[in-house]
């Protein structure tokens, strides 16, 4: 079957789930800390008081680990007879440069990131972080499947990726001193100004319409490609500022008429439609349920990725095990959940819904919010 899928929550019949092997290292640089600037801040190491930068390795346990709990989310989907498709791993380290900047490529593991379905059609988004630039190379066996099935496949727009591409608002007069080379981002001849810059985690589905969080001018430039592309096919709804860049463990709906939220601050920041659909508020996460990192450790992620469930149907949701007190609260609310270990789940920011991307699901462009 093509490609198909419009919302987070009806029946799903085929989706990718990512690969973390060979997942070594962070590069830690300018895209890097912008990106996750909200959570890591400064890039202190919590102890040593060392600002970080360059190449972070992981520890091997961990990314055995983290292997492991992937391996267990797709035989999880498989059981549940949900069509499994995997990107292609990376066997050896692969460095790349471009006339611009180098960077070491990473494995495709949170690959809501840069890829969205929206109806009939597969939407690569420029990325955000440098080494992440190649990525989708490895999801491209799986696309061209879906382009000789009848698919529509877009890529937008690829960026330059120079330090002057991005706009520095959002974190600027944050007085975070591993931050000074971002305030003052180096020229370089072949800059363009402010670029397309977009993850597909900042976008949710709802049939017909498609709210999307923008922070930034490189956002809203991406988010006006995709206006006029899809004009007349969907609706797009800005949320300003909502988050730094990807919205879910902030809002995740789960059917129609019912959305998972951090906190009713969040459901006030929504759009007028989702403000009155029924709101699940998740338990607030104690640290007993994360593993004890070392100092040299870098966290990634709030507390809340756990918030970062998949909707198999309208009933079924697969969640972290180590989270009980949020599957308790969804079981409360009428759900089926399906447990799945997912131990680093801070350590590589993502969870359930960002390790996949749903291609196929039974529903089509409803008009939720009419």
């Amino acid at each position: 079957m093509s490609v198909h899928s419009y919302d987070e929550w009806s029946p799903l019949r085929e989706v990718i789930v990512g690969s973390g092997l060979r997942y070594d290292a962070h590069e830690v640089e300018l895209s890097f800390k912008l990106f996750f600037h909200d959570v890591a801040g400064p890039f202190y190491y919590p102890s040593y008081g060392a600002p970080v930068s360059g190449r972070l390795e992981l520890k091997k346990q961990y990314v055995e680990e983290l292997n492991e709990d992937v391996e267990e989310l797709a035989a999880a989907l498989s059981a549940l007879s949900v069509t499994v498709h995997r990107p292609k791993t990376l066997t050896r380290s692969v460095d790349f440069r471009t006339p611009y900047w180098a960077a070491s490529c990473v494995p495709a593991l949170n690959i809501r990131d840069q890829a969205m379905i929206l109806g009939d059609e597969i939407i690569e988004t420029p990325p955000q972080i440098r080494a992440r630039y190649f990525e989708n190379d490895l999801l491209k066996p799986v696309f061209y499947r879906y382009f000789e099935r009848g698919a529509k496949w877009t890529t937008m727009p690829r960026p330059v990726m120079t330090d002057k591409s991005f706009d520095i608002s959002y974190v600027s007069g944050q007085n975070a001193p591993a931050l000074q080379e971002i305030s003052d981002p180096d020229s370089s001849e072949f800059d363009v100004g402010f670029e397309m810059l977009l993850d597909a985690a900042q976008c949710m589905r709802f049939g017909q319409d498609v709210i999307v969080n923008v922070a930034t001018e490189n956002h809203a430039l991406a988010v006006r490609w995709l206006e006029r592309h899809l004009e007349g096919k969907f609706r797009f709804h800005i949320m300003y500022r909502f988050s730094d860049n990807h919205i879910d463990s902030l809002v995740l709906p789960l059917r129609p008429g019912t959305l998972l939220v951090r906190n009713p601050e969040v459901t006030e920041k929504l759009p007028a439609p989702l403000r009155s659909w029924d709101h699940i508020y998740p338990p607030e996460p104690a640290d007993s349920i994360f593993p004890q990192y070392e100092d040299d450790d870098m966290v990634l992620t709030t507390r809340y990725i756990d918030m970062n469930v998949l909707s198999v149907d309208e009933n079924t949701v697969i969640a972290n095990s180590l989270f009980p007190d949020l599957i308790k609260v969804l079981e409360k609310n009428g759900f089926t959940v399906v447990p799945v270990r997912h131990r680093h789940r801070r350590l590589f920011g993502g969870g359930f819904h960002c390790f996949t991307l749903d291609t196929v699901r039974a529903g089509g462009p409803e008009d939720y919010f009419g």
